[in-house]
């Protein structure tokens, strides 16, 4: 159902539903799961709809059903839930009842449910509890949820600002650098890191991000047509940094060392390979784990891209210059403890327009919430 319909029926429940007792029902569970059914083109529109308004009618008691219904839901279903919870809570405010806010707060804390829906009940008890912020926020400076924890470091900012106009700049650089191990905002990030930077702290963005900035290089191989992605050149079945390589039109390729120096670990192939079109090339790295654990390779490109971790494919996406943003990627793996590869293949098209000339990556190693795992570079080769 679109956003607009789902409004318009709100409105006119909370129309009719205003004076009415709520409705007894054994579990809103199974209508959830109906509203969860809803398809595309309509399908199941009606059920979800007749679903909708018996969930409605259950009252606050049903929210922290609602709301965990967002667990695993696509789009569509989660508009439909979101709406149900605006209802129920819109009529509990306007009629001046209160809502449940320890079954919403204890929702909060379980870090295990769906971040729009946590976020959802914070910006429902703060309505009703304003001291809600104060409360909660200090406590999610490493939550899943990229708003809450934007919020959470916005606070710990807000109070080094405060210290700061107070010429405590020791407790400043306290509060900046508890805020910095929260963040993973970009405009946070180096807001913090230019306040430090002014108090005499020097903030290594890259590393903060967990970017990788060191690689050996390989390209180009022929990807004209779009052929590259799918093609299977010799580096996908063994990476030999001696190794002289037959590239695109014949012209012998080999293995070059390259560091960025780009903050954000943006490696440019055009500047590094060589301006090419219809090209594919590799980027090669060798990481040095102190532990084996789970994490995510966030790769973020406007060309067609494959990830391969310890000669395993990951991650592949056959897209042409459609943007590019941080974290675009991602992959979750298990590193070894020790040493472990990295491959990517960054295929280029031969799109003549200006804004399509762009022949770039930058990878990053984090946890399920963005923060830097910790890794060393092994140099091999020259």
């Amino acid at each position: 159902m679109p956003k607009g319909q789902i409004g318009r029926l709100t409105g006119a429940l909370l129309l009719a539903l205003a004076a009415a007792p709520y409705i007894v029902a054994a579990d809103a569970g199974p209508l959830v799961a109906r509203i969860k059914e809803v398809g595309s083109e309509g399908a199941g529109n009606v059920e979800a709809a007749k679903a909708w308004r018996d969930l409605v009618a259950l009252g606050p008691d049903a929210l922290p059903a609602i709301l965990t219904g967002f667990d695993g839901a696509d789009d569509r279903s989660a508009n439909w839930l979101r709406a149900a919870v605006d209802a129920v809570a819109e009529r509990e405010v306007s009629a001046g009842r209160r809502l449940p806010a320890e079954k919403l707060e204890a929702f909060i804390h379980e870090t295990k449910h769906a971040p729009a829906a946590r976020r959802l009940a914070y910006e429902w008890l703060t309505r009703t509890d304003r001291t809600t912020p104060d409360r909660l926020l200090p406590g999610m400076l490493n939550d899943p949820s990229v708003e809450l924890r934007r919020d959470a470091v916005a606070v710990v900012l807000k109070e080094a600002h405060e210290k700061l106009d107070k010429m405590d700049k020791d407790g400043a650089k306290a509060a900046f650098k508890k805020a910095l191990s929260g963040a993973r905002d970009p405009d946070q990030v180096e807001a913090i890191a230019k306040a430090l930077k002014g108090l005499g702290e020097s903030v290594d963005v890259a590393a903060h991000f967990g970017f990788v900035r060191t690689w050996q290089l390989i390209g180009p191989f022929d990807s004209t047509g779009g052929k590259g992605h799918a093609a299977i050149f010799e580096p996908e079945k063994h990476v030999d940094l001696a190794a002289v390589l037959s590239g695109k039109g014949g012209k012998e390729v080999r293995w070059t060392a390259y560091t960025t120096e780009d903050a954000y670990g943006n490696v440019d192939l055009n500047k590094a390979i060589g301006k090419h079109m219809g090209a594919a090339g590799y980027a090669y790295a060798v990481v040095d784990s102190p532990a084996e654990r789970v994490i995510e390779v966030r790769a973020s490109t406007k060309n067609a891209v494959k990830v391969f971790v310890n000669g395993k494919l990951v991650f592949a996406k056959e897209e042409y210059h459609h943007g590019k943003y941080l974290d675009q990627h991602v992959a979750r793996v298990t590193l070894n403890r020790g040493r472990n590869t990295l491959l990517l293949k960054v295929c280029q098209n031969e799109q003549k327009d200006s804004w399509a000339q762009e022949w770039e990556f930058q990878v990053r190693l984090c946890d399920a919430v963005g923060g830097a795992v910790p890794f060393t570079i092994v140099k091999e080769g020259k």
